[in-house]
Protein backbone atom coordinates (compact mmCIF):
# COMPACT_ATOMS: atom_id res chain seq x y z
CA UNK A 1 0.00 0.00 0.00
CA UNK A 2 1.09 3.60 -0.80
CA UNK A 3 1.85 5.40 2.40
CA UNK A 4 -0.60 8.60 1.98
CA UNK A 5 2.61 10.77 3.92
CA UNK A 6 4.59 10.32 0.72
CA UNK A 7 2.38 10.61 -2.03
CA UNK A 8 2.35 13.34 -5.00
CA UNK A 9 0.38 14.02 -7.89
CA UNK A 10 2.42 11.49 -9.96
CA UNK A 11 0.72 9.01 -7.98
CA UNK A 12 -2.87 9.44 -9.50
CA UNK A 13 -3.65 8.35 -12.99
CA UNK A 14 -5.60 11.18 -15.22
CA UNK A 15 -6.45 10.89 -18.60
CA UNK A 16 -10.26 9.53 -18.39
CA UNK A 17 -11.41 12.67 -20.13
CA UNK A 18 -9.35 11.96 -23.25
CA UNK A 19 -10.87 10.10 -25.98
CA UNK A 20 -8.79 7.34 -27.40
CA UNK A 21 -8.45 6.12 -30.77
CA UNK A 22 -10.42 3.38 -31.47
CA UNK A 23 -8.73 2.63 -35.59
CA UNK A 24 -8.37 -1.42 -34.73
CA UNK A 25 -10.63 -4.59 -35.42
CA UNK A 26 -13.28 -4.18 -32.64
CA UNK A 27 -13.68 -0.09 -33.10
CA UNK A 28 -13.12 0.28 -29.45
CA UNK A 29 -10.64 0.35 -26.47
CA UNK A 30 -11.01 -0.03 -22.86
CA UNK A 31 -8.82 1.93 -21.01
CA UNK A 32 -7.91 0.60 -17.47
CA UNK A 33 -7.66 2.17 -13.68
CA UNK A 34 -6.68 -0.41 -11.52
CA UNK A 35 -3.91 -1.39 -9.32
CA UNK A 36 -1.22 -1.63 -12.41
CA UNK A 37 -2.24 2.11 -12.50
CA UNK A 38 -2.72 3.34 -9.14
CA UNK A 39 -0.70 0.97 -6.54
CA UNK A 40 -3.09 2.44 -3.46
CA UNK A 41 -6.08 0.65 -4.83
CA UNK A 42 -4.18 -2.88 -3.53
CA UNK A 43 -6.59 -4.47 -0.99
CA UNK A 44 -9.75 -1.70 -1.61
CA UNK A 45 -11.54 -3.86 -3.94
CA UNK A 46 -11.87 -1.35 -6.71
CA UNK A 47 -11.50 -0.40 -10.17
CA UNK A 48 -12.97 1.84 -13.24
CA UNK A 49 -12.36 1.51 -16.73
CA UNK A 50 -13.33 3.87 -19.67
CA UNK A 51 -14.56 2.42 -22.98
CA UNK A 52 -14.78 4.07 -26.01
CA UNK A 53 -16.42 2.42 -28.94
CA UNK A 54 -16.11 4.07 -32.85
CA UNK A 55 -19.72 4.45 -34.43
CA UNK A 56 -21.78 1.62 -36.34
CA UNK A 57 -20.17 -1.34 -34.40
CA UNK A 58 -17.84 -0.62 -31.80
CA UNK A 59 -17.62 -3.21 -30.08
CA UNK A 60 -16.02 -4.81 -26.56
CA UNK A 61 -16.62 -8.36 -27.82
CA UNK A 62 -17.98 -11.30 -24.83
CA UNK A 63 -15.58 -11.44 -22.66
CA UNK A 64 -15.71 -12.41 -18.21
CA UNK A 65 -14.01 -10.88 -15.61
CA UNK A 66 -13.74 -13.93 -13.11
CA UNK A 67 -12.92 -11.84 -10.39
CA UNK A 68 -14.93 -8.87 -10.45
CA UNK A 69 -18.53 -7.49 -10.94
CA UNK A 70 -19.21 -4.18 -13.19
CA UNK A 71 -21.74 -1.68 -13.01
CA UNK A 72 -21.12 0.24 -16.27
CA UNK A 73 -23.10 4.10 -16.72
CA UNK A 74 -22.89 5.28 -20.72
CA UNK A 75 -22.16 8.70 -20.76
CA UNK A 76 -22.08 9.10 -24.52
CA UNK A 77 -23.77 7.42 -27.70
CA UNK A 78 -26.16 4.35 -27.80
CA UNK A 79 -25.30 0.78 -26.72
CA UNK A 80 -26.53 -2.22 -27.12
CA UNK A 81 -25.07 -4.32 -23.91
CA UNK A 82 -26.17 -7.62 -22.39
CA UNK A 83 -24.69 -11.09 -20.52
CA UNK A 84 -25.62 -14.69 -20.77
CA UNK A 85 -26.74 -16.49 -17.75
CA UNK A 86 -24.72 -19.48 -15.97
CA UNK A 87 -25.41 -23.29 -17.62
CA UNK A 88 -28.01 -24.87 -17.96
CA UNK A 89 -30.47 -22.04 -18.53
CA UNK A 90 -27.81 -19.67 -20.90
CA UNK A 91 -30.10 -17.14 -21.15
CA UNK A 92 -29.31 -13.58 -22.83
CA UNK A 93 -30.30 -10.61 -21.39
CA UNK A 94 -29.61 -8.05 -22.96
CA UNK A 95 -30.50 -3.84 -23.17
CA UNK A 96 -30.29 -0.75 -25.41
CA UNK A 97 -28.42 1.83 -22.83
CA UNK A 98 -28.72 5.89 -23.70
CA UNK A 99 -26.67 8.56 -21.76
CA UNK A 100 -27.37 8.34 -17.95
CA UNK A 101 -28.07 4.74 -18.34
CA UNK A 102 -26.56 2.22 -15.79
CA UNK A 103 -26.23 -1.86 -16.38
CA UNK A 104 -24.62 -4.40 -14.16
CA UNK A 105 -22.65 -7.30 -15.23
CA UNK A 106 -22.59 -10.38 -12.77
CA UNK A 107 -19.12 -11.33 -11.61
CA UNK A 108 -17.83 -14.38 -14.04
CA UNK A 109 -20.65 -13.81 -16.45
CA UNK A 110 -19.93 -14.26 -20.03
CA UNK A 111 -21.01 -9.98 -21.17
CA UNK A 112 -20.54 -7.51 -24.53
CA UNK A 113 -21.45 -4.32 -25.51
CA UNK A 114 -22.10 -3.18 -28.90
CA UNK A 115 -22.41 -0.03 -30.42
CA UNK A 116 -25.48 0.64 -32.24
CA UNK A 117 -26.05 4.44 -32.59
CA UNK A 118 -24.45 6.62 -35.74
CA UNK A 119 -21.67 8.87 -33.12
CA UNK A 120 -18.62 7.31 -30.90
CA UNK A 121 -20.25 5.90 -27.40
CA UNK A 122 -18.45 6.12 -24.28
CA UNK A 123 -19.23 4.62 -21.23
CA UNK A 124 -17.25 3.99 -17.94
CA UNK A 125 -17.75 1.06 -15.33
CA UNK A 126 -16.53 0.13 -12.03
CA UNK A 127 -15.30 -2.98 -10.98
CA UNK A 128 -15.91 -4.84 -7.34
CA UNK A 129 -12.02 -5.94 -7.92
CA UNK A 130 -8.43 -4.17 -7.90
CA UNK A 131 -7.51 -6.41 -10.23
CA UNK A 132 -10.27 -7.83 -12.58
CA UNK A 133 -8.83 -9.88 -14.95
CA UNK A 134 -10.37 -10.36 -17.97
CA UNK A 135 -11.01 -13.75 -20.64
CA UNK A 136 -12.09 -13.04 -24.08
CA UNK A 137 -14.32 -15.92 -25.43
CA UNK A 138 -13.06 -15.33 -28.85
CA UNK A 139 -9.46 -14.91 -27.87
CA UNK A 140 -9.06 -17.30 -25.16
CA UNK A 141 -11.14 -20.32 -27.65
CA UNK A 142 -9.07 -19.94 -30.61
CA UNK A 143 -6.17 -17.95 -29.60
CA UNK A 144 -4.95 -20.22 -26.91
CA UNK A 145 -1.24 -21.10 -26.83
CA UNK A 146 -0.83 -24.18 -27.89
CA UNK A 147 -4.10 -23.97 -29.58
CA UNK A 148 -6.88 -26.59 -28.18
CA UNK A 149 -7.35 -29.45 -30.43
CA UNK A 150 -9.50 -28.59 -33.39
CA UNK A 151 -11.16 -32.34 -32.59
CA UNK A 152 -12.14 -30.66 -29.80
CA UNK A 153 -13.33 -27.70 -31.44
CA UNK A 154 -15.34 -29.53 -33.79
CA UNK A 155 -17.44 -31.02 -31.43
CA UNK A 156 -18.06 -28.03 -29.04
CA UNK A 157 -18.96 -25.97 -31.85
Amino acid sequence: MVDSKLANPEDFFSGLNIPVNTSNQLRSKVTPVNVAQIPGLNTLSISLVRVDYAPYGGLNPPHTHPRATEILVVVEGTLYVGFVTSNPDNRLITKVLYPGDVFVFPVSLIHFQFNIGNTNAVAFAGLSSQNRGVITIANAVFGSDPAINPDVLAKTF
